[in-house]
């Protein structure tokens, strides 16, 4: 990790930023926005596979049987993704980028356009977002945020580098389902690696670990690059090709390969296509019961991803507070109101800035570099799919074991810590959602430290956030009681 003593400010970008005061340096800044980008790209590609589709029939139609298309959803996916995290670099200072939600997105697909359009879909997520940002702007979420213990913000820390090393293992192929009960996960397929992409995505790690480990400056950008680059030699070898959903020993996403074209002007169509018709369509029980859901997801979510990236880029005190913090909170708040009225999907925090960190990232102007290029990819949008998913996956890897050493400052010698930290940091990567893992560690603390002795110890917050934690955890049996 850059080390963190102060040097005397160069310029007005450096004070602004306050670059030297956190040990970097404007190269070191823009470094590191450019591997978060590169890290983040994705999902200009992923959003629109999960929202959107190129033909009704292969997309998540509504309860009308409405659609987005690919094209527009990727458009409003950079669009948006670009200027929040402009915004977190501006006003909250800190190198954190925003882009679409994946378990939001997942969930609005998958969960709420069966009984919804997509416009009365994205209006809750609106509503979600302003919620936040009211919590947010008054306060009450720093508050919850002030009585998470010590022990559990390094938890959450921990649990996000397994979890982001296990989404590399899993977009990689290097870990896949068996598709029976045991075991439900195995190596590659069969137990070996017969993919070129797994192979690449291996390489990229060993490649990545070793400049890491020589102590390159640019390791992971330079890893990213050169792994590409092998990817694009590789393909035009062999000839694999994407897997569009079937081949699994396929790139994942997009083929390496040189775009044909560069520029291709953005579809914007979908910005201000919302409607909050749910409340008339569903009943306001309901209503309620998805917004609560959206609400959970995006607040601990977010709260979580924070804590674990402010600790990796050493800006946090031993409490798990940072410069910007309320500035950051209100900005992530927002990002949800911007996905909703866009049809872009709930904007969150992005656990993939770890990978800018990693690089030196410090400071907010890390995240102006990465809002740019994300504001250029809805004119760059084949240059984007350049860079194939196994290898951002390699970068998830390396960085998810960086992010191991915030364990050491969870005392495992006391199981009233022991515990909740390790539920805390195992089912963040077993359940594939942050959230879960903050969850299950809130609830396991406040029952383990009040039954030991140690009520008066817990916030009351902490009481009232775990009490909401379990209804949020029996929403099913609730939705079906009430209809």
């Amino acid at each position: 990790m850059t080390s963190t003593t102060q040097a005397t400010p160069t310029g007005a970008v450096d004070r602004f930023f306050k670059i030297s005061e956190r040990g970097s340096s404007v190269s070191q800044e823009i470094r590191g926005g450019l591997v978060t980008f590169f890290a983040m790209a994705y999902i200009i590609v992923l959003n629109p596979l999960i929202i959107g589709g190129f033909s009704a029939d292969q997309a998540a139609t509504d309860v009308e049987g409405g659609w987005l298309p690919n094209g527009q959803v990727a458009a409003v996916t950079a669009l948006v993704g670009g200027l929040m995290t402009l915004a977190m670099g501006l006003i909250a200072n800190v190198p954190f980028g925003l882009a679409a939600g994946l378990g939001i997105n997942s969930f609005l697909a998958f969960g709420l356009v069966g009984e919804l359009t997509w416009p009365e879909a994205m209006g809750l997520v609106a509503l979600n977002g302003l919620i936040i940002v009211l919590l947010a702007a008054t306060g009450l979420r720093r508050m919850i945020f002030d009585a998470v213990p010590s022990a559990l913000k390094s938890a959450i820390a921990v649990g996000i580098g397994l979890f982001i090393a296990f989404i590399g293992f899993v977009d990689s192929g290097f870990v896949r389902s068996t598709g029976i009960a045991a075991p439900p996960v195995q190596l590659g397929d069969g137990g070996s690696i017969t993919s070129l992409p797994t192979a690449t995505f291996v390489i990229g790690v060993v490649l990545m670990g070793i400049l890491m480990a020589l102590r390159v400056k640019g390791a992971l950008l330079i890893g990213i690059v050169a792994t590409t680059v092998i990817a694009i030699v590789l393909e035009s070898i062999f000839r694999v090709g994407p897997s569009l959903g079937q081949d699994p020993d396929a790139w994942n996403l997009n083929a390496p390969a040189l775009p044909t074209s560069i520029v291709a002007l953005p579809d914007l169509s979908l910005v201000g296509q919302v409607s909050f018709g749910s409340f008339e369509r569903i009943g306001m029980l309901a209503t309620t019961m998805f917004i609560f859901t959206l609400l959970f997801l995006n607040f601990f979510d977010a709260m979580g991803t924070m804590t674990g990236l402010a600790r990796q880029a050493g800006i946090a005190t031993p409490d798990g507070q940072f410069p910007g913090l309320k500035r950051a909170l209100v900005v992530e708040g927002v990002g949800a109101i911007a996905g909703g009225g866009a049809s872009a999907s709930s904007n969150t925090v992005f656990v993939d800035s770890a990978a800018g960190i990693g690089e030196g990232a410090r400071t907010g102007l890390a995240s102006v570099v990465t809002g740019v290029l994300f504001l250029a990819a809805m004119f760059l949008t084949p240059l984007t799919q350049i860079v194939p998913l196994e290898v951002a996956a390699a970068t998830l890897v390396v960085v998810g074991a960086m992010m191991m050493s915030q364990i050491a400052d969870i005392d495992f010698t006391d199981f009233r810590v022991a515990l909740p930290a390790f539920l805390t940091i195992v089912v963040m990567p077993l359940t594939y959602n942050i959230a879960n893992g903050i969850g299950v560690g809130f609830i396991a603390w406040v029952i383990i430290n009040a039954v030991s002795g140690r009520a008066k110890t817990i916030s009351p917050l902490l009481w009232i956030v775990a009490a909401l934690f379990v209804v949020f955890f029996v929403r099913g049996p609730l939705q079906a009681l009430i209809g």
